[in-house]
């Protein structure tokens, strides 16, 4: 299941909208990432082809269980280390920006032993 960060930060960006919205467009996502609607319309064909999404004829974007599992994966590390930072002394907006480049490069293995010190 490896994929690349820009497609770690799409589908993440997915499960965020789709916890606030009856349901996610590419002009949603494009808003919401600051991107132009044909950056998103090829990253969406790709994640498409890949079979992380799908998309309906009305153009809703939906997460297929193996892009779920991505995007509650990156979430989770997002959520985490922001957290953690904050409690360190880091400024929230700092933490958060901090969190999203950590929360692609970090190993499992380096991350579940993360989780299990910080929640002691």
């Amino acid at each position: 299941m490896h994929t690349n960060e820009s497609s770690e930060n799409y589908l993440e960006t997915i499960l965020i909208l789709s916890k606030v919205r009856p349901v996610v467009r590419s002009v949603d996502i494009a808003e919401e990432l600051g991107f132009k609607k044909s950056s998103v319309s090829v990253a969406m064909k790709n994640l498409r082809e890949k079979e992380h999404i799908t998309v309906t004829r009305e153009g809703f974007i939906y997460l297929t269980p193996s892009g779920r599992e991505i995007a509650e994966m990156i979430y989770e590390r997002h959520e985490l280390l922001t957290e953690w930072l904050i409690k360190l002394g880091v400024d929230a907006h700092v933490a958060a920006q901090d969190a999203c480049k950590i929360e692609h490069d970090i190993s499992k293995e380096s991350f579940e032993a993360l989780k299990r010190h910080i929640q002691k």
